[in-house]
């Protein structure tokens, strides 16, 4: 079990009981959440992105200076150098498969790249007749990719609890610091084998850890609760004891009731969504590298204009009305026209480098850097005889992922692109995946290609360790404030079930808790395992969580998907004492094995689901022999 769960037996049981909303909700961890604010409050600022590698270059004795040595990753090409502190995607680099798949594979290694099919997977409870699954889910499809990270799960107040009834719970915790939990009963849908109306209780528990626990509990599962008939009797004392035993219950107050609430949760809970991206695009000129020759081309030359048509629109910036990423739309402050893209209902703005203002006398242009300067991400676009890039040019703290295009053949006919990419080591690796020695024609899928690359780049980055310290600490400020602005006097009540007939000699009755796999939960019921991965020939400890429409492998220490596939796509699967083996698709398995000591009944629990979600069953082995021409099959015969 994770740190910060009274016992093994508890936490067991919370997994059969508990149903996940979300991916994100899988990987959290209240426990992390206690040890997270003593880190936060010794955490110091510390030279990330092209500084870390620009401060080795230039040997800093400042405090922030580069203390750890970080060699690179010995990769480069004509684009680029291998470079201190950052890693290098010049193509080939592969899709992780942990199963065993189609044809021979190699063993994989280096960086590898999300499944396609993990692209775009968050939310894992859809209501009956909804489906993530809408286009055919074919693991060796790498057309039409989403984008890879976003997390609608975040949307789970805004959908289920906003504008409805429900309780919010705000308290500051000796453990956690700031708490934020929300609670809501509701009535669920009978199924053709209930006899009774059945309930269910959706809960959120908001910590300063920036993974929320999101989902749903049957009022049924919950251990010594007595099943109601009505959505008017909340037991909510019952249901946070049970889901979020790491909770103080003394600490929590009631929120107040009212539309400011329930925004600032909205405000809470979507903080890291956005589908605005701002992104720098520099200019390099045959000959040039370094950063102050970028800053300093003043216009664009033929090719990098071709560049620029091509990716985006050149929009007017006065009286521009979406989004404009800091630039001025009113009185052209910062120049006559920008470049400008959509993609997936995402919005891009780029800072282009030739049309930012231009000041004479000015090495270090700085008007142009105030922009690009602050872009995480960074496209630089090499002509022909361009010398290859290097972070270690670059002063910046924020701009942490580089794409570099380099033309070949501009401005003809015959216009290609080719395409690599270095990021801060911190940032995972992110698609789309560089094809080995990809030559891009000018198009409309090289564009395509590109914005997505721009997109995931920037959501990769948002998962190092700057940019999660800085989302931690907004984040510990939004529930400082709802404890101490949107709470009343009102504890939650610790006998709720009091009455006179408590004092009779009447034994009490207790309830026992019920696992709940079937249809009715449609959120993902989650176990603890380990994971044969074929791909690396090595054992990788996963959470498995099954839902009525998708079943994930989520590697505990990274919270990466590592495998996902539609419930409908799941064939058959077979067990051997602690261990199953999964089929899918058209005859891909991987193979599980379950974390307690071998045990059994949670094997079999898993079993019961897939039976529950799945049209699948038992995989039976058969014995195929050959005939006198040595086929596979049944017998010859003349």
């Amino acid at each position: 079990m994770d740190e910060g769960s009274p016992n093994l037996e508890n936490g067991c049981l919370r997994r059969r009981g508990f149903a996940h909303y979300d991916c994100r909700s899988i990987g959290a961890n209240l426990g992390y959440a206690a040890r997270l604010r003593s880190l936060l409050s010794r955490r110091r600022n510390t030279t990330t992105g092209a500084s870390a590698a620009s401060t080795l270059a230039a040997r800093s004795t400042t405090p922030d200076s580069i203390t750890e040595e970080d060699p690179g990753d010995g990769l480069t090409n004509d684009l680029l150098e291998s470079c201190p502190f950052f890693r290098n995607e010049i193509g080939g680099e592969e899709e992780r498969m942990v199963g065993l798949m189609r044809g021979k594979r190699k063993t994989q290694r280096g960086p590898l790249h999300r499944p396609v099919l993990a692209c775009g997977v968050s939310v894992l409870e859809f209501p009956p007749g909804e489906t993530h699954w809408v286009e055919p889910a074919c693991p060796y499809n790498t057309t039409n990719r989403p984008i890879e990270v976003i997390d609608q799960g975040a949307l789970y107040y805004r959908k289920y609890f906003y504008q409805q009834e429900h309780q919010n719970w705000f308290g500051m915790d000796d453990n956690l610091g700031p708490v934020a939990v929300s609670v809501r009963k509701e009535k669920v849908e009978k199924t053709p084998n209930a006899t009774s109306h059945i309930y269910r209780y959706r809960l959120l528990v908001r910590t300063s850890e920036l993974l929320t626990l999101r989902g749903s509990v049957m009022e049924d599962a919950i251990p010594n609760l007595k099943p109601s008939s009505s959505t008017k009797t909340v037991n909510t004392k019952e249901v946070i004891e049970y889901c979020a035993p790491e909770v103080q219950i003394s600490c929590l107050r009631l929120g107040t009731s009212g539309q400011q609430t329930e925004d600032s949760l909205l405000k809470l809970d979507e903080q890291g969504l956005s589908k605005l991206y701002k992104v720098g695009v520099m200019y390099c000129k045959a000959g040039q590298s370094t950063e102050e020759q970028m800053y300093n081309n003043h216009d664009a030359g033929p090719a990098f204009d071709e560049f620029l048509d091509s990716i985006g629109e050149r929009v007017r910036l006065k009286g521009f009305d979406k989004y404009k990423a800091g630039l001025d739309n009113r009185t052209d402050s910062t120049g006559l026209y920008s470049v400008y893209a959509q993609y997936q209902d995402c919005e891009i703005m780029f800072h282009v480098s030739t049309l930012l203002p231009f000041t004479p006398n000015n090495r270090q242009q700085l008007l142009r850097k105030r922009h690009i300067g602050n872009d995480i991400v960074t496209i630089v676009f090499q002509e022909p005889g361009a010398q290859p890039f290097t972070p270690k040019v670059i002063r910046s703290q924020f701009q942490h992922v580089f794409i570099i295009v380099k033309a070949v053949n501009p401005c003809s006919d015959n216009t290609h692109y080719r395409v690599s990419v270095t990021r801060s080591k911190e940032v995972p690796a992110f698609g789309p995946p560089i094809p080995e020695g990809a030559l891009f024609p000018k198009s409309k899928a090289f564009a395509e290609f590109l914005l997505a690359k721009v997109i995931n780049a920037e959501n990769a980055a948002h998962q190092s360790e700057k940019f999660v310290t800085m989302a931690t600490r907004t984040r510990q400020e939004y529930l400082k404030d709802l404890v101490a602005n949107y709470t009343t006097m009102t504890a939650i009540e610790t006998n709720q079930k009091f009455s006179m007939l408590s004092f009779s000699s009447k034994k009490k009755e207790r309830w026992r808790p019920r696992f709940l796999p079937d249809e009715a939960q449609c959120g993902a019921v989650c176990w603890q395992v380990v994971l044969d991965d074929c791909s690396q020939s090595t054992l990788v400890e996963c959470f498995l969580a099954i839902s009525s429409d998708s079943l994930v492998l989520i590697e505990e220490t990274t919270r990466e998907i590592i495998f996902v596939t539609p419930c409908k796509s799941i064939l058959g699967w077979s067990t051997n004492t602690n261990s199953l083996r999964l089929y899918y698709h058209q005859g891909e398995c991987v193979t599980v094995h379950m974390r307690e000591g071998g045990d059994r009944d949670e094997l079999m629990e898993v079993v019961v689901r897939l039976r529950a979600v799945t049209s699948a069953s038992v995989a039976q082995e058969l014995s195929l022999k050959r005939n006198p021409l040595g086929q596979l099959g049944s017998p010859w015969t003349r």
